[in-house]
């Protein structure tokens, strides 16, 4: 059974996803601070990758420490600026973003270990959700978007969920109502001479080989 989540106190934290509610969140994020927000697939856990004490915050809210941190951009031109696109990418963004698939690509640019954990590659993806959109522009156009979940634990669809696991960890929660997708994001690493897929979800392994060869 699901604990309530609407005591004075967790009220506070939980705010509609108004235009002015994710410029509160887009605030907190600039000074460090740790937000949950709806996405396209599953509630996310976000924060400036740029600051390396947020995202070491993620990390130990996750209760993880061994896994990059995924990031959404606000849009491609975000995405191309902070990975190294090869043609593969280029079409895979061009037909499936926004959306829920996730492109682990080479860095350009050198965030902290809590983000990347050694790995010289990046997870991004551009949300198909207005929310998670706006709050990564007015954020600097990128956020950590890892689930917001324990690890291990079932990622959350409801900010009831969320506060199940999460809430009392976190600076605020945008609430979006249930999540549209209610799955993560496929995940296909292109950072090699192959692509694999690294974990499955909405986007199906037939859905890019069959885009891949028309």
């Amino acid at each position: 059974m699901l604990k309530s989540h609407t005591t004075k106190s967790h009220a506070m934290k939980i705010l509609q996803a108004t235009d002015d509610a994710i410029k509160k969140a887009a605030a907190i994020i600039h000074v460090g601070g740790v937000v949950v927000y709806p996405t396209d697939t599953v509630y996310g856990l976000g924060c400036a990758p740029q600051i390396p004490d947020a995202a070491k915050k993620v990390c130990v809210i996750k209760g993880r420490a061994d896994k990059p941190l995924p990031l959404a951009c606000a849009d491609v031109k975000e995405a191309r600026r902070i990975v190294e696109f090869n043609p593969v990418a280029e079409r895979l963004a061009e037909r499936f973003w926004p959306g829920p698939l996730m492109l682990v690509l080479p860095a350009k640019v050198d965030y902290s270990m809590w983000v990347t954990h050694g790995a010289k590659t990046l997870g991004v993806r551009v949300p198909d959700h207005e929310v998670s959109r706006k709050l990564a522009k007015l954020s600097g156009g990128v956020i950590v978007s890892t689930s917001a979940n324990k690890s291990g634990e079932k990622p959350p669809n409801t900010v009831g969920e969320v506060m199940d696991q999460v809430g009392d960890k976190v600076d605020i929660i945008l609430d979006g109502g249930q999540s549209p997708g209610a799955q993560p994001s496929t995940v296909l690493d292109l950072s090699g001479e192959h692509a694999w897929i690294l974990r499955q979800g909405p986007i199906t392994a037939d859905q890019i080989k069959k885009m891949l060869s028309a």
